[in-house]
């Protein structure tokens, strides 16, 4: 690296230019600020090739299209349940009286939704459907405790549609003239002597050769994808792109008038850390980019942020599609039943790592299997086709009796033949299923086939996981706190790198929901509080 040092000024240096970033950088900007983005890579992280759903309700726009209906405290009441103690019960209300107009504000960037509704249970809906129940909204006692209705907002787009939000918002960027650098890491906060965050130091290739540059994006763009799905092709992408850094990075420094928002994901592409806060995880398939690399919460340990929830993951186990699976039974080892089928993947996964060994099928029988099998012709996604196709051949055991099979597949014949009489009692005496699953039918066709869900190192069918946990952060601003629990002055955080709104359980859309959410409180607070306004208040 060359040992000159260019010099920049700004009100608000953001790190980390994906859906958090992206939405600090628009308030920020709207308040009148000169924001600069730095992102080490090309921009997008996780948000661009995430699935692109807003988790949202109360009454949106688009629940008005659909037809549904919806409050902000039937919202509340359900996410209260997923959410836990991630944040307060004033966040989480404030979040769900303000998830209307979040919707209004994206849309009004450009960012494009639809009111087609999905009428099945699904992990993704296909082309054809834009909203639906995302989470556990269905399912006990969810479904008791408050009124169930679809939140999940997928942005209007084919395939997985994280590109198509995070283009609106990379345009909206772009139309408020923030500038941003790409290709640029940032190494180290920069402090006065009162401790207030004042800038950062920075590696840059902006200065390098073209075809340097041209290789570093192309290296880190492949290591995002197939290098999300190819982990050791990721990995061994990232290692050459970084020396590209190393050999043609320039220094930078950038003073920031009114501080520094970290916005630069979470940890899931760090070994060593994964191995440290979540050893149960190994093996798992890592849902990040490369940026996810813990850069961005480093930066705050090493300021003197505190830190909360590291060891809380999110572990995807969909049964769903094809729909007719969700009618099969979960058991575990011992042939006990683990969970309602109908729950969230996010939930199955980690009732199913709850188990000594993480093993777990879905007991099915002839009627359910053929279903299952027409389903496959209909509208899905590639990803979910190709997923069907493995758990109802590669994936399944079967036999014409519960003993026999439970003998193949090694698990208890006693347990399982238990698990589905006490299964049938309750369905024959009217009784709700035991595990609150709503919709029971009696498995009563042999064959009967065991689809194996396990979480385990398993190329046909990987668990993606990623990280929750992250910064601890005042919630009215997005400060960063202290160990002490005092604010940092001048440093903010938002989305992943941060604990939020899904610091506990994940539902789809969630995360993003955070990063637009907590991004903007950010964006807003840091000029605010440079310009002497009251943050105690609600800033939009």
């Amino acid at each position: 690296m060359r040992s000159d040092t260019d010099e920049l000024d700004a009100d608000l240096v953001v790190v980390g230019f994906g859906a958090a970033g992206a939405c600090a950088a628009i308030e920020a900007a709207d308040a009148g600020a000169a924001v600069l983005v730095l992102d080490r890579f090309g921009g997008g992280g996780t948000s661009a090739v995430s699935g692109g759903v807003v988790y949202a309700g109360g009454g949106t726009a688009i629940q008005h299209g659909a037809g549904v209906r919806d409050s902000p405290e039937a919202m509340y009441q359900y996410l209260r349940m997923e959410v836990g103690d991630a944040v307060s019960s004033a966040t989480l209300r404030r979040f769900c009286a303000e998830s209307s107009g979040m919707m209004d504000w994206l849309s009004g960037l450009g960012v494009p939704f639809a009111s087609s509704l999905c009428p099945d249970k699904t992990s993704y809906p296909s082309n054809r459907h834009y909203l639906y129940y995302s989470g556990s909204e269905r399912s006990e006692p969810f479904a008791s405790a408050a009124e169930p209705a679809p939140r999940g907002h997928r942005a209007h787009g084919r395939g997985t549609s994280g590109a198509t939000l995070f283009t609106a918002l990379a345009r909206a960027v772009r139309a408020r003239g923030v500038a941003v650098y790409r290709q640029t890491t940032v190494t180290s906060l920069t402090r006065d002597e009162a401790g207030r965050v004042t800038g950062v130091l920075a590696r840059t290739l902006r200065d390098a050769p073209g075809w340097a540059r041209l290789a570093h994006r192309l290296l880190s763009r492949y290591a995002a994808k197939p290098g999300l799905y190819v982990p050791a092709l990721g990995r061994a992408l990232r290692r050459r792109a970084a020396r590209l850094d190393q050999r043609f990075g320039r220094a930078l420094r950038v003073r920031a008038r009114s501080g520094v928002v970290l916005a630069a994901g979470g940890f899931v592409a760090n070994r060593e850390m994964m191995r440290q806060h979540a050893p149960a995880y190994r093996g798992c398939l890592p849902l990040g980019t490369p940026g996810d690399d813990g850069g961005g919460l480093w930066l705050g340990i090493r300021a003197g942020g505190a830190t909360a929830k590291l060891d809380r993951l999110s572990a995807w186990r969909f049964v769903t599609p094809p729909t007719a699976l969700v009618e099969g039974l979960l058991v575990d080892r011992a042939g006990q039943r683990i969970c309602d089928e109908s729950r969230y993947g996010a939930a199955i996964g980690a009732a199913i790592l709850e188990r000594t060994d993480a093993a777990a099928w879905l007991l099915i029988d002839r009627r359910i299997r053929a279903a299952a099998l027409r389903q496959l012709r209909g509208p899905m996604l590639w990803f979910q086709r190709l997923q069907g196709w493995y758990l109802l051949r590669a994936g399944a055991h079967t036999a014409w009796s519960l003993d026999e099979l439970a003998e193949r597949v090694g698990i208890e014949a006693d347990g399982l033949r238990e698990t589905v009489r006490g299964y049938h009692r309750a369905l024959a005496d009217g009784e709700p299923d035991p595990a609150g699953k709503r919709g029971a039918t009696p498995l009563d066709s042999p064959p009967y086939t065991l689809l194996d869900v396990s979480i385990r190192p398993n190329p046909g069918y990987p668990c993606p996981v990623l990280t929750l946990g992250g910064l601890v952060v005042n919630e009215r601003t997005g400060a960063v706190r202290a160990e002490d629990g005092t604010d940092i002055p001048g440093l903010y955080a938002a989305g992943r790198v941060a604990v939020g709104l899904c610091a506990n359980s994940y539902v789809s859309g969630l995360s993003l929901a955070d990063c637009v959410f907590s991004g903007r409180r950010a964006g807003v607070a840091a000029i605010a509080a440079a310009r002497g306004v009251d943050t105690n208040k609600n800033m939009f």
